[in-house]
């Protein structure tokens, strides 16, 4: 009995060894489970990996069908016990799923490795979205055309290369189109370079390469000039408009391509005045009390060819009662009857003295050793100074504030 009362006894506390050993491996394992990660101070849903996996395929299927506004930011689990900013309510947590469960099978994707991580917000991708380029869709009122050109100089052999690109929305004078472009290096009108005809099209991909021979220090004072024509089934030739590009605003290099459009412009065929003429825009800003003259281009002059000409330039005048208040110069271009300036000059004036204001703009010959010649003059201001085309130019630039109004004058030689 005794024996037996002994067997008893070790087998009893064998099993009550094993009970607690397995007891106290039960609860270890949970208290492991429990603190793997910290809590969160702020509340957050919950939602355990079988729910994300569950959500997956749907979300996969929803992302192929609409573009998602919001790229989620998370924060790898490698990371843990970190400070970071607390969630919002409407963010999400998951929780750290069993080491040793399998994966579900199907297409593995970025949710299967980031279980466990924190979703601290989200990243708008339009934020980073290159600005689209609105050249080839954006055309002002009454475009006759937009023409792409690049260009490119390089030093040592001292060549100008021109890339002629292309030509969008251009409008004929018939229904189909046949265009070329003719493209000179101004002052120089006799000699051009031709592009080929492109048949039956309003918007030419050309993609030509053309080359000028210009010293470099010439190269500022050259202007490049773009004839787009169409061929109409007589053979005929139609200009539709030109393109005018200085090359003195440019800082050409070997190094730097340029790649350039410019809307077209309507050639004016009027024969010039017996002085020339000039163009330039005009705009008032009421807000800032501010003049601005933009001196665009001259034709026709009449350069005096009995001295040797340095060069020609524009002198802009304000004036107020007769009275004069400033003054200012356009760059001297060597001796052409066409230069090309687009110079831009600004003078202070209040809108109390547009009424006895006025500009004066003398188109001016700089000669070696000699005085400077005047090849031609005009005015434009209100109706106390001036009449016509030069009193239709300054009320139209008081009537559109801000904007600039462009115009063609003739020259006369009065002093």
């Amino acid at each position: 009995e005794q024996a037996v009362a002994v067997a008893g006894g070790i087998i009893g506390g064998i099993l009550l060894f094993v009970l607690l050993g397995i007891t106290a491996y039960l609860l270890w394992k949970k208290f492991c489970r429990l603190f793997s990660y910290e809590k969160l101070i702020s509340p957050v849903k919950t939602t355990n990996a079988n729910a994300i996996f569950q959500d997956q395929a749907h979300s996969e299927t929803h992302l192929k069908s609409t573009r998602c506004r919001s790229v989620p930011f998370i924060i790898p689990p490698t990371l843990h016990g970190r400070d970071w900013i607390h969630l919002t309510n409407e963010e999400q947590v998951q929780e750290d799923r069993d080491p040793f469960m399998t994966p579900q099978s199907g297409p593995r994707s970025s949710f299967h490795s980031l279980a466990g991580a924190y979703v601290v917000g989200t990243i708008n991708p339009d934020l980073y979205k290159f600005p689209e380029d609105k050249s080839e869709t954006d055309f002002p009122a009454g475009s006759i055309g937009r023409l792409w050109f690049s260009i490119e100089y390089e030093q040592e052999s001292e060549r100008l290369l021109v890339s002629l690109i292309k030509v969008r929305k251009l409008q004929p004078p018939a229904d189909s189109c046949s265009p070329f472009v003719k493209i000179y290096l101004l002052p120089d009108e006799r000699s051009y370079l031709q592009s080929k005809t492109k048949c039956k099209t309003l918007n030419p991909q050309f993609d030509e390469n053309f080359v000028f021979q210009v010293s470099s220090k010439m190269l500022l004072q050259r202007t490049l000039k773009f004839l787009v024509y169409h061929v109409d089934k007589q053979k005929k030739h139609h200009l539709l408009g030109q393109v005018i590009f200085p090359l003195k605003n440019e800082a050409l290099t070997e190094d730097n391509k340029l790649v350039i459009w410019r809307d077209l412009e309507k050639e004016n065929l009027e024969p010039p005045s017996e002085h020339g003429d000039i163009q330039f825009s005009l705009s008032y800003n009421d807000y800032l009390g501010r003049l601005t003259v933009v001196v665009l281009r001259a034709r026709g002059l009449k350069l005096q060819e009995e001295s040797p000409a340095v060069g020609v330039y524009v002198k802009v005048s304000l004036m107020n009662h007769n009275k004069f208040i400033k003054s200012k110069k356009t760059a001297a271009l060597l001796g052409t009857p066409n230069p090309v300036y687009n110079e831009t000059f600004s003078f202070k004036a209040d809108q109390t003295e547009l009424d006895t204001a006025s500009l004066s703009l003398s188109v001016l010959q700089s000669n070696k050793g000699e005085k400077t010649l005047l090849l031609g003059r005009v005015v434009v201001g209100p109706f106390m100074y001036t009449r016509g085309r030069e009193l239709e130019h300054w009320n139209e630039m008081i009537s559109k504030p801000k904007e600039l109004v462009k115009r063609w004058h003739a020259l006369c030689h009065s002093t």
